[in-house]
């Protein structure tokens, strides 16, 4: 059944390749971002498809639609964008929250939250699980993002049980892929970027500390699995993959691969509140949505630095 799709934060990383997904799927599509680090670039092949539009505006504000289905990703994601202007970080989440959320309760539809692993802080279990409530400092440099967060996650739960408001919490850990912005300050981008330019390759602490990276295919896979599952399936709900790497075996790999003649590996001090260990429990993803990802970082890594080489 075709349906019409908001997606905030369309234009950005995940939002991009979540549009172009709905339409390939039949859906009609209304993009909308205020273009504070989405870009026009990453949805321009998308517009010649006349069931697809853009919308300028920031989800701090209403917006008055008529749709079928909301999937709220509208904020900065990487340190860089969302500590650049960390007031409006809190804004874009909460007031963002409140404001697709109170569209959802007038048109009585289902949404969608893009939640993050960074509601677990640095976390003292290992691998985080969905139950794991967190180690978060509410005061550093970080806490713009990660309790932003956390309290849009309180208002889906409290939109749900106070008004019956059909959602979908989902927690995503590190993506990586095609249309990632080349200066987000993330550590695949920022890796591929400097190999390509022979650059040397910027490690924070001594490199031990881990990530799991999930392509981008792989995780709006999940998103929309998640989505068209079963109503009683609020979430929140781990998407990410659980397959670890150290920031050395990650900035090795991606020597290896670009080829890089005049790269090597120098070390910085780690910034404040960064997480060591950052793993997700996908059981519930596994169970629930049959969802496991499926491409290996070799092969996404592949696909990314072709990306950066014809963008740079």
């Amino acid at each position: 059944m075709k349906k019409r799709i908001l997606v905030t934060g369309g234009a950005g990383f995940l939002g991009s390749h979540l549009c172009e997904r709905l339409l390939k799927e039949g859906h009609e599509v209304i993009c909308v971002d205020n273009f504070f680090t989405g870009n026009k670039q990453n949805v321009f092949h998308l517009l010649k498809n006349p069931y697809f539009e853009i919308i300028r505006h920031d989800v701090c504000f209403p917006l008055y639609l008529e749709v079928d289905e909301i999937y709220n990703l509208a904020c900065p994601a990487s340190p860089i964008h969302y500590q650049h202007d960390p007031v409006q970080t809190v804004k874009t989440s909460v007031h963002g929250a409140i404001n697709m959320l109170g569209l959802a309760k007038r048109l009585n539809i289902k949404i969608f939250q893009a939640s993050t692993s960074e509601v677990y802080g640095d976390p003292a279990v290992h691998p985080q699980k969905e139950s794991y409530f967190g180690n978060v400092n509410p005061i550093g440099i970080r806490s713009c993002y990660d309790e932003s967060k956390r309290c849009a996650e309180t208002l889906f739960f409290d939109y749900n049980r106070q008004f019956s408001i059909p959602i979908k919490v989902a927690r995503i850990f590190n993506t990586y892929g095609p249309r990632m912005h080349p200066n987000d300050g993330r550590v695949v981008s920022n890796f591929i970027v400097q190999a390509l330019k022979e650059e040397d390759l910027t490690v924070y602490g001594d490199g031990t500390q881990t990530r799991s990276f999930c392509y981008v295919d792989d995780l709006i896979d999940g998103f929309i699995l998640f989505m068209n599952s079963d109503l009683n399936l609020l979430g929140p709900i781990n998407l990410g993959n659980p397959v670890e790497f150290t920031m050395i075996e990650l900035a090795e790999m991606v020597l290896k691969m670009t080829k890089s003649k005049k790269s090597k590996i120098t070390f910085k001090d780690l910034p404040q509140d960064d997480p060591k260990q950052r793993k997700p429990d996908i059981t519930q993803a596994k169970n629930h949505l049959n969802w496991n990802p499926k491409i290996k970082l070799e092969e996404g890594l592949e696909k990314t630095i072709k990306y950066f080489k014809n963008l740079l």
